[in-house]
């Protein structure tokens, strides 16, 4: 049993305890923090408190909830310089999942006698679902070597996008150091019929209108403006994610025993950061997220000629940030600048302004941190502040608080529709199982996530966004 002690607004602190080398602190409001029957989330941030090399703390963001090895909503760093560690269980399964967030030149108001008729061209137009298809064809071995090289780079060297749209994606659409060669032939077979596609489970393009604005300034720089139409896209790396994290378990729970790592949790399998295992790792997450960032720009693509045909203008890139990663970064740890290891898994990073990693346009008012909500409910926009705890990291959601199992059980598909209806959201594509899966009463209060952000200090809100119509798996 994991005992949390109040520490500070928002904030609660885990004690170090048998093979912890660092506390843990969880950034949440009483009511946020996990208590479903069964959610290991608090033990699994204590676990992590136990991985070599660790520095700081175990950290958990206010959507916490349990996952695979490391919570979902936990940031850990370790220091490769003292026997740091890399854990696949601290990216997750879908590496690089992500969000990316476009702005339209039209208002909500405008674009009403157009809504119906958009959402039916988005629909057509978005491959989703468990299987195959794309935006692209099943891709051939060199061009989706490409892709896990050049990210969206090389889909908008392809015409699938503008220039100007890299400018506005995190490490400038593709993340350096990627090796094709690090990806086994399963996980390439997986990919390769995948490329430009939703998938399923939470993951959704989403039509959404600028409801509130909370600071005029940064929004001003943004682009952002009352009731102004937006697309949402949430989705990450597919089946090829997956079987990389699934391959480079087994290959660290093999080579733990040889470089004399115990951790509390086979989940938690990791090797040093500058082992062969680490490196290889790396190599192979890396061309992950290059598919990610790939994926949500095809899907970018398609959009806008949706948006186009039905007359209602083209779309801007406003950023696009990943939530499952891990990164060497620059940060000050015990007063010293040391080059750390950031996992940042369901956590987004939330750079604060005048980071030298910002675009021009925006570098004076920080990083963009894009939090969907559950499906049905609110989305925000976010910025990172001087001094952002936890590694500049912030939340990635509104967290779950039922399983999808659970969902299902509890949320009456007929009874999730009309609720959608109620509120004017059009559904397009979303089977009566996954709608049930992804009912908002399956997932926490993301107002309150997001304002718990606020109040601990880690990001500081910018807008809220309403959905209008959402196209799901």
């Amino acid at each position: 049993m994991v005992t949390v002690v109040p520490d500070g607004e928002c904030r609660w602190r885990i004690e170090p305890a048998g093979s912890m080398l660092v506390p843990g602190v969880v950034f949440a409001t009483e009511g946020l923090l996990p208590d479903a029957p069964g959610d290991q989330a608090l033990q699994q941030v204590a676990n992590v408190a136990s991985l070599p090399g660790i520095v700081e703390a175990s950290y958990a963001m206010p959507d916490v909830h349990w996952g695979y090895g490391f919570p979902i909503g936990g940031v850990a760093a370790t220091d490769p310089a003292r026997g740091g560690v890399i854990s696949p269980g601290g990216v997750g399964f879908d590496i690089s999942c992500g969000v990316r967030l476009l702005a339209s030149a039209v208002t909500r108001a405008d674009a009403a006698p157009h809504l119906g008729r958009l959402m039916d061209l988005l629909g057509a137009a978005t491959p989703r679902g468990m299987g195959r298809g794309g935006v692209l064809p099943a891709a051939q071995p060199a061009e989706l070597d490409e892709i896990l090289l050049g990210g969206s780079a090389y889909t908008v060297e392809r015409g699938f996008g503008v220039p100007g749209d890299l400018a506005f994606c995190e490490d400038g659409g593709a993340v350096a150091g990627a090796d094709p060669g690090a990806v086994s032939a399963r996980a390439l077979d997986r990919g390769r019929g995948q490329v430009g596609s939703l998938g399923s489970g939470n993951h959704f393009l989403e039509v959404q209108a600028v409801d509130r604005i909370y600071d005029e300034r940064v929004a001003d720089a943004l682009g952002l403006r009352p009731d102004v139409l937006c697309l949402m896209i949430h989705c990450g790396s597919r089946g090829l994610g997956h079987q990389i994290c699934s391959d480079h378990v087994r290959v660290m729970l093999s080579a733990m025993r040889r470089y004399g790592i115990q951790v509390p949790d086979p989940q938690l399998a990791c090797a040093p950061v500058t082992s062969p295992e680490g490196r290889r790792y790396l190599a192979a997450m890396a061309a992950a997220a290059n598919y990610g960032r790939a994926n949500r720009q095809l899907l970018t693509h398609a959009a806008r000629r949706s948006f186009r045909d039905a007359g209602l203008g083209d779309l801007r890139l406003l950023y696009d940030v990943s939530h499952n990663l891990a990164k060497l970064e620059t940060h000050v740890v015990d007063g010293v600048a040391r080059e750390v290891c950031v996992h940042r898994k369901g956590a987004t990073r939330a750079f604060p302004p005048g980071n030298p990693d910002l675009p021009d346009p925006i570098r004076a008012v920080g990083q963009p941190v894009l939090v969907p909500g559950s499906m049905g409910t609110a989305s925000y926009v976010l910025v990172g502040v001087p001094g952002g705890q936890a590694f500049h990291s912030a939340c990635h959601g509104a967290g779950r608080t039922l399983s999808r199992h659970a969902a299902v059980r509890h949320a009456p598909v007929e009874a999730v529709r009309r609720e959608l209806a109620a509120a004017g959201v059009l559904v397009r594509g979303a089977s009566a199982r996954g709608l049930a899966e992804e009912a908002p009463e399956a997932y926490k209060d993301v107002d309150e996530v997001v304002d718990t952000c606020r109040r601990a200090r880690l990001a500081d809100v910018v807008a809220r966004l309403v959905p209008v119509g959402v196209v799901k798996g």
